[in-house]
């Protein structure tokens, strides 16, 4: 006969046997342990420092102290001391501290799943999920699928986030090698952004749009206008780089007032644009033209202009306007110059502006 039950381990009183009362007990013991199992925590490698009696652990992987080498065993505090119960395929129980059930696969405890799992604490899927992310999956694609009408649902897919009030934030949080690149959401008010960082601290929006009215803005968006607060005199035959000198507003500051230049921040394709107003020095009928130019050397394709007729000082104009590819670090210059007659191109008429389109 033998002397313990094939599944629980739990021992026989044998025939004959004195003190039969302390087999007895042990399997009481036992029974008391397994059945209606429960665990205080399966995460731990060392045993608690002052346990309760009766309190019951998984051991986790790297047992130390008085539970080394029992990696994976319940652990259980009984009679001031702790024993030891090697798991079987299919033994549960409840990890209190985790919030889970908790199964011994004849390897490992892995956490019970449900198809109809209610209310769970913290689900992770190939990575453990924790008190700050309680769902949590390392995987490599997911997908998000309607339930079709045939299978008695509406065909449609519509994925809610949300948040408890204006001030508090909803989005999604992009990241390299989990340091936050990008957000898009709603962070501390409600327009919605897309947002940019190099290092997960100082944040760049890409785009802002208005929830009262639609309108979207580009607060980063390379683009300025700025006009010249003097006459600048332009004698005949000399282009002459104009002293565009007051920045009106300067994105990017991509305008630099002290040089006269605009410079591109990111290669792209650029609308930019000027306008020149005449103002006479002796002879009205000076030749106006103006033209920008590509890093001080080349006249871009379209930008040169003249007025041939006579003019009305302070009123005539002269406007410029094209669209151009830029690479990183071009500038971009007014110019003017005279034919016939010298003049001057008028304080605060005459202006020069651009932006990123493209």
């Amino acid at each position: 006969m033998s002397q313990s039950s094939p599944r629980l381990s739990l021992p026989f009183i044998q025939a004959a046997q004195a003190q039969k009362h302390v087999t007895h007990n042990e399997a009481l013991r036992a029974l008391d342990l397994l059945v209606q199992l429960s665990f205080e925590d399966d995460a731990q490698t060392a045993p608690p420092i002052a346990p309760s009696e009766g309190e019951c652990y998984i051991v986790a992987s790297g047992g130390s102290g008085d539970w080394i080498g029992q990696d994976g065993k319940i652990a259980a505090y009984i009679d001031g001391a702790w024993q030891f119960q090697t798991p079987r395929a299919g033994w549960q129980g409840y990890v209190i501290a985790q919030g889970i059930l908790t199964v011994f696969d004849g390897s490992d405890w892995v956490e019970v799943t449900s198809s109809q799992l209610q209310d769970a604490k913290r689900i992770g899927l190939g990575m453990a999920a924790d008190a700050s992310s309680p769902f949590a999956a390392k995987l490599n694609a997911a997908l998000w699928s309607a339930l079709y009408s045939a299978d008695g649902g509406t065909g449609s897919l519509i994925q809610t986030l949300n948040r408890e009030n204006g001030t508090t934030d909803v989005g999604l949080v992009l990241q390299d090698n989990f340091q936050t690149r990008a957000l898009i959401g709603l962070f501390g008010d409600s327009n919605l952004r897309f947002s940019v960082t190099p290092d997960g601290a100082t944040f760049h929006d890409a785009l802002s749009i208005d929830t009262s009215t639609g309108i979207a803005d580009q607060p980063n968006l390379p683009r300025f206008k700025a006009h010249t607060n003097y006459d600048n005199y332009v004698g005949v035959g000399a282009w002459t780089k104009l002293g565009i000198n007051v920045a009106e507003y300067n994105d990017q500051a991509s305008f630099d007032a002290a040089t006269n230049l605009f410079t591109a921040p990111v290669d792209g394709t650029y609308l930019l644009g000027a306008s020149l107003t005449y103002k006479t020095n002796g002879n009205a009928s000076a030749r106006m033209q103006g033209r920008l130019v590509l890093n001080g050397l080349t006249a871009i394709s379209g930008t040169t202009g003249e007025i041939t007729g006579t003019h009305n000082s302070e009123t005539t104009t002269l406007p410029l306007q094209t669209l151009t590819p830029l690479s990183a670090g071009d500038t971009v210059e007014l110019q003017g110059n005279f034919r016939a007659f010298d003049g001057y191109m008028m304080a605060d008429e005459t202006c020069f502006w651009g932006m990123k389109i493209g």
